[in-house]
């Protein structure tokens, strides 16, 4: 699965507390939320067996993805929704197109924890190129494996003074910092259920 495509980092949210610490770090245990490189776009030939420029038949990209996250004391509730916009060659008769896409959920970057299908039906009238719907992806990940351990939490949050010998030292710059921030990262990425072929072109672009 991950030669298919490359990993979107976890998003880290490092900001500055206004009167505080400037060092501290403002973390949301909630998954990243992301598409797939090489697995964001679907083009359709007519013949399917052709690539030649001239088939072209439809083309699909996903976009707009966004999510939201509900937080409990023992889990982590993320609902992500994504637009697809498609563009058919023949605008002539009313015509539908399904396209299936798959959801995973990534921990550490290259974990993978479960994987949903699911697809989507983009509706042409006649005369009308383009076309857009809405698809859906959720996760349902455990509190605790996306906390960080208490005592690379409270190294990472420590007041560091001017004039201290650390001051100056980025405290993610440590290796076991880093490991276990990046074992407590997740992701939640979609992407269209490609067949090797449609892969491959996607890569060859």
């Amino acid at each position: 699965m991950r030669q298919f495509f490359v990993v979107v980092p976890a998003l880290l949210m490092l900001a500055a507390c206004g009167g505080g610490n400037p060092l501290k770090i403002t973390r949301s245990p909630c998954p990243a939320a992301g598409t797939l490189q090489y697995a964001s776009e679907v083009t359709l030939f007519s013949p399917e067996t052709s690539r030649d420029a001239n088939a072209i038949d439809v083309t699909a990209a996903i976009t707009n993805v966004r999510a939201t996250c509900a937080e409990s004391a023992e889990r982590l509730n993320s609902q992500l929704s994504f637009d697809v916009v498609a563009q058919r060659a023949n605008a002539s008769g009313a015509r539908d197109v399904t396209l299936p896409y798959f959801a995973v959920v990534l921990r550490a970057g290259d974990q993978l924890l479960s994987k949903q299908l699911g697809s989507v039906t983009l509706r042409f009238d006649d005369g009308q190129l383009r076309a857009r719907t809405t698809g859906y992806a959720r996760s349902d990940i455990s509190r605790a494996a996306a906390a960080l351990p208490e005592n690379i939490a409270r190294e990472l949050t420590r007041e560091r003074k001017p004039g201290d010998a650390d001051a100056a030292i980025d405290p993610l710059a440590a290796p076991e910092a880093r490991s276990a921030l990046k074992n407590a990262s997740f992701e939640l990425l979609v992407g269209f259920q490609l067949d090797d072929a449609a892969l491959a072109y996607n890569v060859g672009k």
